[in-house]
């Protein structure tokens, strides 16, 4: 067989990998954020790419007008012109996974950011996997120490749960997140930047992370300067590396900020390949593409678990934003961050009214179940009395539920405040939280 014969044999083969049906199209159009190929036929989800000479231009396939593929582009499309060649990308949508990401930096390509070189890696993940069977997954019924004291005591996780942390600016989002990577008790931790500004990404990997942190952590970071499908691509490959080491039986803390940026990303590519916005300019993909990711974290039938933590813009702190409200009906929970608490200067600043763990009676005890709704309903009643109270209104013995708590305060403030770099164990948590609801009784 001829050389040609052979180089063509190949081509062939990488285009029915990645699910192209027909081997070289031809660029027709550059149109805002999208780059139209004709005489190429290939399957939505599909990668192409563009030789560019110095570079090569990767395309996302997004769908189909009038003969012509409209495809995102997964880079700069700088130096693009029409009747340029479109060939099959050679490793379709699939991304290298393995024990040599550990302790590294990388990009939504699995390319290193810290200038090293990677390891060998074991295997190539398809980032668009499906999740596990529904009836092959195991029960959530093992409690998670996270080592934050407020999480432990009263708003208790669980091994393979996944939690929505939703917050607005400057509320201590990336404070509670560094601490759960520090000090909660996993085998691994990856972590997916997905839009952040690229100088939080090094503060992140620095200060929140640090050294202790990074050495059994993979973070995948796709940066705001980055095209829309580059981004939602890092929440895809993190979410990719996850499931590598859970099929490994290890236990894998997923943190993920932020989902909403993902579904951002997604917007922009989907409005500009024309789908018609339904809420906020969100499209109808946005909000199928979210259980499609979400569900993919959890238990499987194999020993391995994801616990996942994904954070969740809150313009104005409103709960009710499209991305937060859809987030919050497919998660087995959510911890919300108060601005007035952050305010006070209490840190984490967990609102433990307006937080909820979904599967806490499946993993707690019932007296700790009990002392953490003393808790909550000593802090329920000084939330109630709290104009009262600061106006100087209040006659103490008028309520005394809310002598209670006001007595049992010092308590609760204890239990609930804890430096960035001091984890607690459980065990420390539990007997807090027992503390704090006998002084209110």
């Amino acid at each position: 067989m001829s050389l040609g014969r052979v180089d063509l044999a190949r081509q062939v083969a990488r285009a029915r990998a990645a699910r192209v049906l027909t081997v070289e199209g031809r660029v027709r159009e550059v149109r805002g954020v999208l780059v139209g190929v004709e005489g190429l036929s290939a399957a939505v989800g599909a990668e192409l790419q563009v030789d560019l000479g110095a570079r090569s231009l990767r395309l996302e396939v997004l769908g189909f007008r009038e003969g012509m593929a409209l495809t995102a582009p997964l880079g700069d499309t700088a130096g693009v012109a029409p009747g340029m060649r479109v060939r099959p990308c050679a490793t379709g949508s699939a991304a290298p996974v393995g024990e040599g990401l550990l302790g590294r930096v990388v990009d939504a390509f699995g390319r290193p950011l810290d200038g090293a070189a990677l390891g060998a890696m074991e295997a190539r993940a398809e980032l668009r996997a499906s999740p596990p069977s529904p009836l092959r997954r195991r029960p959530v019924d093992e409690p998670l120490a996270t080592g934050v004291r407020a999480l432990d005591a009263l708003l208790p996780l669980g091994l393979g749960q996944r939690v929505g942390l939703f917050a607005g600016t400057g509320v201590g989002k990336s404070t509670l997140l560094g601490m759960l990577c520090r000090h909660a008790v996993a085998d691994v931790i990856v972590v997916g930047l997905i839009g952040e500004r690229g100088r939080e990404v090094g503060d992140f990997v620095r200060g929140a992370l640090g050294p202790e942190g990074l050495r059994r952590a993979v973070v995948v970071a796709a940066t705001s300067d980055q095209p829309p499908l580059v981004r939602a691509r890092g929440a895809l490959y993190a979410t990719a590396v996850a499931e590598h080491f859970r099929a490994r039986g290890l236990r894998v803390l997923l943190v993920m900020d932020s989902v909403t940026r993902f579904a951002m990303a997604l917007r922009e590519a989907t409005l500009a390949a024309g789908e018609p916005p339904l809420t906020k300019g969100y499209t109808p993909s946005v909000f199928a593409a979210l259980p499609s990711l979400l569900e993919r974290a959890g238990t499987c039938e194999g020993p391995g678990a994801i616990t996942a933590v994904y954070t969740v813009l809150v313009e104005g702190d409103d709960l009710n934003d499209p991305i937060a409200d859809a987030v919050r009906g497919i998660l087995d929970g959510h911890i919300v961050l108060s601005r007035k608490l952050a305010d006070r200067g209490l840190f984490p600043a967990v609102d433990t009214l307006r937080s909820v763990s979904r599967l806490a009676c499946d993993l707690c005890e019932p007296w700790h179940l009990d002392a953490a709704a003393t808790v909550r309903g000593m802090l329920a009643a000084l939330e109630d009395a709290s104009d009262l109270i600061q106006l100087g209104a209040y006659v103490p013995g008028s309520d005394p539920r809310v002598d209670r708590a006001r007595s049992a305060l010092p308590a609760i403030e204890a239990l609930l405040r804890q430096p960035l770099d001091q984890g607690v164990g459980r065990a420390e948590a539990l007997r807090m939280v027992r503390e704090a609801a006998e002084c209110g009784r």
